[in-house]
């Protein structure tokens, strides 16, 4: 049998179940509309930009997106929605 490993977050969520410290939503229907509605507000995508950028950055970006097996676009309006939200953390090279 395979032994599974959990990341911080999941380690940080089964240690929360195991002290009884989730409680149950109390309209579980209304809650997953409500966060679905999030979704698609955050999701939306609602305007066109358009920018220069090296051929080189442009050209490793679709080789990435490729890998992702993702459209380059979508790769980096994730990459600029990390950025905005302080979820994109930045990777030292030694």
């Amino acid at each position: 049998m395979k032994k599974t490993t959990l990341d911080k977050e999941e380690k940080e969520i089964l240690a929360a179940y195991e002290n009884d410290e989730l409680k149950p939503v109390k309209n579980p229907k209304q809650e997953m509309k409500k966060l679905r509605d999030y979704a698609r507000s955050t999701l939306q995508r609602d305007k066109r930009i358009n920018i220069r950028m090296s051929s080189k950055d442009l050209n490793q970006v679709q080789v990435i997106a490729a890998q992702e097996g993702i459209p380059y676009q979508t790769l980096i309006s994730s990459i600029i929605h990390k950025y905005v939200t302080g979820l994109l953390i930045e990777k030292r090279r030694a």
